[in-house]
């Protein structure tokens, strides 16, 4: 579906699991001022969320989890290795991720996202999310809070 990164072999996406909390977290602490806890990722896995790494060169360089629940996907989180960025990582998780909802038949699915991350909305976007709406103060912000701008992807239509 997308093109294949630049200089990294082949980009293999898997299962996330309790020994890839390390790496995973790290990632995490590099790419965000106000990152997800070692708690919170070990949580997802606790309560079946769909969680997966994407291991580029034999180290974990990203990761995605998603929650399911009747005919919803919800992308919880999406990220790649800071240095890593730019380069199709995210668009491969990404359709993985869409790969499965299709397979479930699922209905739709959302996520939300940071109004100042252009790259993320971009990529959202050119996979055929829509803007559904705004979600208030959802996110830590050095000043205050930041809106999350609620995006959808509808799939009812793609399974016929």
């Amino acid at each position: 579906m997308s093109a294949r990164p630049e200089n990294f072999g082949d980009p293999a996406i898997r299962p996330m699991g309790a020994n890839d909390l390390d790496a995973v977290v790290a990632i995490e602490e590099r790419a965000y001022e106000f990152p997800w806890s070692r708690g919170i990722f070990s949580d997802c896995l606790l309560a079946g969320y769909y969680c997966a790494v994407l291991v580029a060169d034999g180290v974990v360089s990203g990761y995605a989890i998603m929650s399911v629940a009747a005919a919803e996907g919800h992308i919880l989180h999406l990220c790649v290795e800071n240095h890593l960025r730019q380069r199709g990582l995210g668009r491969q998780l990404l359709n993985f991720l869409l790969s499965r909802v299709k397979a479930a038949n699922m209905e739709r699915l959302f996520l939300e996202v940071r109004p100042s991350n252009a790259a993320a909305i971009a990529l959202y976007d050119s996979a055929g999310f829509t803007r559904l709406g705004t979600r208030k103060g959802y996110y830590k912000a050095r000043e205050g809070r930041e809106d999350a701008l609620v995006f959808v992807l509808e799939l009812r239509g793609a399974q016929q």
